[in-house]
């Protein structure tokens, strides 16, 4: 891809800078500009999914609570629920 871009006075003296400094060209360090600019910002759109996704875990959590073993004895905690909703038959 080619990019034209217009830049003012600082940038240029920036990007001078850096190619003194580093011995790289315009691209390269336009290309690690991006790649930076990009790694923070796809971090900061995970971030924010993760603080969507724990505030519904958070929700959700309080929503059905159920003894340790539920797992385990499910049948014996369907049954008591049934013979309590149905009675005994």
């Amino acid at each position: 891809m080619r990019i034209n871009a217009r830049l003012d006075d600082s940038y240029e003296r920036k990007f001078q800078l850096v190619q003194q400094r580093e011995r790289k060209n315009r691209s390269d360090i336009l290309k690690e500009a991006l790649d930076s600019y990009f790694a923070i910002k796809l971090r900061q759109d995970e971030d924010e999914a993760l603080a969507k996704n724990q505030k519904l875990l958070q929700m959700l959590g309080g929503i059905m609570s159920a003894p340790a073993d539920s797992s385990v004895n499910y049948k014996k905690y369907v049954k008591g629920y049934l013979d309590e909703k149905f009675g005994h038959r």
